[in-house]
């Protein structure tokens, strides 16, 4: 095997280029390749989690305490969808992803993660979908149900590729002191995976781990702490990962089938407050290092391939939100090599989603720690 060098290993002095406004009163900002500026898309969210753009010109919106909302006309609509399942809002848990169907000018399908509650404080990452129409969910099925148990980390990002999707899951908070006993490192549960299934949410059969034993065969990749972040490459359709790493050690990883990649054994992180050293090392054979890596920890959320013409310096590029920090990062590929890191927006808000609206700009949903009104805004260029 030939061991990535994380780039924040190899050019640590160089990889944050921090984006700053270019006037204060038009609230432009400068970076590597782009003028830009911030614009307020709709506002009225409470913690705003996943959206997604319908054909048409409207915009789902996940509130985590459980409601699925639209945007039309840049306005968002007072009344909540309807029938979206009951939802765990406790913590990090509630509705959490939204993504249309690939056809749904013709199927109407959306689906949602959320945190399924189990009775008490139990609750698991779930994924259900259903077909929108008169701005109500109608004929919803459950699709998907991870066997993990746990307090937060639910992953819960999906992405679409072809005739699959795949949806992460988190860890789920278990105690990184197990090591090689940890559930991220036994594949017949659901913790710390990417799986892989097909629309309807069945397994396909070429999957990495189908019939081998008591192996969940819906499993893509595993080893991963918290994945709140999932994107298919437009060109390539490499499918790419982002985690949480603890105090330290936020990744981005190239998935590839039926691999370990290292959760909690190797990694560059260390134990909240005391500081103390989680792993067993930073690699090892048969475990995959990150491509690239933040220390310290921006906490990773939405994150998207960026291709479209608004910002063409930016092509290729991944976009990650930061929860701490409250930024954007932006990653300059030159093919699955990771060369620097910039952030492009700093102190914004919690930036709890990433996406290229059809149109080109770059949406971002920002959600406010405390639960005060949070917006949806957008990057347009400056021209």
């Amino acid at each position: 095997m030939v061991a990535r060098i994380p780039t924040a290993l190899l050019a640590a002095g160089l990889a944050l280029v921090v984006a700053v406004p270019v006037t204060a009163q038009s609230q432009e900002y400068g970076s590597m390749h782009h003028r830009f500026r911030v614009v307020t898309v709709a506002e009225g969210f409470e913690h705003p989690w996943g959206m997604a753009f319908l054909p048409g010109g409207d915009m789902l919106v996940t509130e985590r305490p459980g409601r699925l909302r639209i945007v039309r006309n840049g306005n968002l609509l007072p009344t909540p969808v309807e029938g979206v399942p009951p939802v765990f809002a406790v913590g990090q848990g509630g509705l959490l992803d939204v993504v249309p169907h690939p056809d749904f000018s013709s199927n109407r399908l959306v689906y949602l993660t959320y945190s399924k509650p189990q009775g008490g404080q139990a609750s698991t990452t779930t994924v259900v979908r259903g077909r929108l129409e008169n701005d109500r969910l109608t004929n919803v099925e459950e699709i998907f149900v991870a066997d993990t148990e746990g307090r937060g980390h639910y992953g819960s990002r999906i992405v679409f590729s072809g005739e699959y999707m795949f949806v992460s899951v988190g860890e789920r908070m278990a105690s990184p002191a197990l090591l090689e006993g940890h559930p991220a490192q036994d594949p017949t549960n659901h913790h710390g995976t990417v799986n892989r299934l097909y629309h309807d949410g069945t397994v396909p059969q070429d999957n990495p781990f189908v019939g081998q034993g008591d192996i969940e065969p819906s499993i893509w990749s595993y080893g991963h702490r918290n994945p709140q972040s999932l994107a298919v490459h437009p060109q390539t359709g490499d499918l790419w990962e982002a985690e949480h790493g603890p105090q330290g050690g936020d990744e981005v990883n190239l998935i590839e089938p039926g691999k370990n990649y290292g959760w909690p054994v190797v990694g560059f992180g260390v134990n909240y407050g005391s500081g103390q050293r989680i792993h067993d090392g930073t690699m090892r054979d048969g475990m995959e290092p990150p491509v690239h890596l933040w220390v310290p920890s921006i906490a990773t959320s939405g994150m998207m391939i960026y291709d479209g013409d608004q910002f063409p310096g930016w092509r290729g590029s991944i976009f990650v939100g930061g929860l701490a920090g409250e930024l954007l990062s932006r990653i300059e590929m030159d093919g699955q090599r990771a060369l620097f890191d910039e952030t492009l927006l700093y102190g914004i808000g919690r930036v709890r989603d990433v996406r290229q609206g059809p149109d080109g700009y770059i949406y971002l949903a920002i959600d406010d720690r405390v639960g005060a009104p949070s917006p949806i805004v957008r990057l347009e260029p400056v021209r």
